[in-house]
């Protein structure tokens, strides 16, 4: 018996926001992104080509306050994609992690997908502002993602003077990260827990 695609559709729509995404895991890494946020599209784009997920983003959200409930919103439904399109997570190698360089920045990112939410962020940006977004964004996104993906994630910045790198490092690393731990397990089609859940 064949296995159902590994793919999820979300729709949130609040007083701030109002986001379409979709995802499939086992993708081309292709990008159709439209959040309002140009450097947001851009991260997004570079997750999903290094992933080799297909991710496809629409959103209106209140960018006349600022940058922030669009990013969140979009971190909160990116994580609920992942944990919808992974089901019960038999056969997956569950952890992932990668050693990123980016020029000058060198970044760790590692994650568990084994159910808990758990989020450390040692990642400081070497400055507030990349372009007109604001680079603490960078952390609310992947905090929201962890959260609602129910993943255990971990980003240590090891060193890094640009902030754009900084940023493209984490994602790109994330990106990696969590492309390992979704990936199939050769040797074992069961789900990767002593408790028999995730």
């Amino acid at each position: 018996m064949s296995e159902p695609p590994r793919i999820a559709e979300i729709a949130r729509k609040t007083r701030e926001t109002d986001i379409r995404l979709s995802l499939a895991v086992d993708g081309q890494g292709r990008a159709d992104l439209a959040t309002g946020i140009g450097f947001l599209d851009h991260m997004l784009e570079l997750f999903a080509r290094h992933s080799l997920m297909d991710l496809a983003v629409t959103c209106h959200g209140d960018l006349h306050v600022d940058d922030h409930h669009t990013t969140e919103d979009i971190g909160i439904c990116l994580g609920q994609a992942l944990d919808q399109a992974l089901g019960r997570k038999a056969g997956i190698r569950r952890y992932g992690h990668c050693i990123l360089p980016m020029d000058e920045t060198l970044v760790t990112c590692a994650v568990d997908l084994g159910g808990r939410p758990y989020w450390v962020w040692n990642a400081p940006m070497p400055s507030p502002k990349i372009g007109g977004f604001d680079s603490e964004l960078v952390a609310d996104f992947w905090h929201a993602v962890a959260t609602h993906g129910r993943m255990n994630m971990h980003v240590l910045l090891h060193y890094g003077r640009n902030t754009h790198h900084v940023s493209e490092a984490i994602f790109k690393g994330m990106a990696r990260a969590i492309r390992d731990a979704a990936e199939g397990d050769p040797r074992s089609n069961e789900v990767p827990s002593t408790k028999g859940a995730i």
